[in-house]
């Protein structure tokens, strides 16, 4: 196993840090690495801390009278100079569950109202997004939305449209759109099950 030497901390921003590591390989090799990360100070990163503390959550909801509707977010992304198709999804609150954070964050980016469902404990704790660039881990809150759609509510930084689509336009984005890949296998649940949340009682 490689050991960390010394971490030192290379930005001061409010949501995301950039951290370099000076760590020795399996093969007693030097390493010069560098770490994106959500942590405001070096102790709480996950490499020192060596717990799992989720960042935020992904939010993969179904919608409509015949549940047959996936919510979606279409989103101007800086990173790409573009627009993805995504899930909701936002950072967790000091003090605050998943669950908790879930709901909040789908009415910020969409105005629709969540009704988590239950899942057992392997579908809903955290796991790393792009862990060759970042320590960053998300929870996946699965549930039903409803109400009216509205980005009222949303950042002044954020460029929104919230898209709820069906298997034949999640079909579309599948085939023709850029989508990230967390919420790309979701969606391909979404379109092969006739009931979206059936692989949930399978663990």
């Amino acid at each position: 196993m490689g050991r960390i030497n010394h971490i030192e901390k290379l930005t001061d921003n409010r949501f995301v840090n950039l951290y370099h590591f000076d760590a020795t390989s399996v093969h007693e090799t030097p390493v010069s690495y560098y770490v994106a990360s959500r942590s405001t100070s070096i102790d709480a990163m996950k490499a020192v801390t060596r717990r799992n503390d989720p960042d935020g959550v992904v939010i993969y909801s179904i919608c409509g009278e015949n549940r047959d509707k996936v919510v979606l977010i279409r989103q101007y992304r800086y990173s790409i100079g573009d627009y993805i198709y995504e899930f909701p999804a936002g950072l967790v609150e000091p003090g605050e569950s998943c669950q908790e954070c879930a709901v909040r964050e789908l009415y910020e980016e969409t105005g629709l109202t969540l009704h988590p469902v239950p899942v057992q404990e392997g579908y809903q704790k955290p796991f790393f997004t792009t862990v060759g660039l970042t320590d960053e881990s998300c929870a996946t809150v699965y549930g039903y939305a409803e109400g009216t759609v509205s980005t009222d509510a949303e950042e002044a930084s954020e460029e929104i449209e919230v898209v709820l689509a069906d298997r034949d336009e999640v079909r579309r984005i599948l085939r023709e759109e850029k989508v990230a890949i967390m919420c790309a296998y979701m969606l391909m649940h979404f379109v092969s099950d006739d009931e979206p949340f059936a692989f949930l009682n399978q663990l």
